[in-house]
């Protein structure tokens, strides 16, 4: 799973150039730089328990429900974490392939 997590950027930093990176975080533009600073924060706690990036699927959330979310996992253990992180992978890829495939 580690390596599935390697290829994602933290939410609130899209990589630059990745089409995909930056419409699935599409979301966090025109947040207030306070929510954004907030998200930045978390996600480094968030990665300093979990030893990866934050991962959820970002598509059509805002930065207010992501930072939400990711508060909201922030105390879980890390068996219960990695189910969560295997489902978000999942819904990821899910819309990545049907963008792919044109499926709506």
């Amino acid at each position: 799973m580690h390596d599935a997590l390697a290829g994602h950027a933290p939410l609130g930093a899209p990589r630059a150039g990745d089409a995909a990176s930056e419409r699935e975080q599409s979301g966090l533009r025109g947040a207030e730089r306070g929510v954004l600073r907030e998200l930045s924060e978390a996600n480094a706690a968030y990665e300093a328990r979990f030893g990866h990036v934050f991962l959820a699927c970002a598509t059509g959330r805002s930065a207010d429900a992501l930072l939400a979310a990711l508060r909201e996992r922030l105390p879980n253990d890390a068996a219960t974490e990695a189910g969560v992180v295997r489902e978000e992978l999942r819904r990821i890829n899910e819309l990545r392939l049907d963008r792919l495939l044109g499926t709506p």
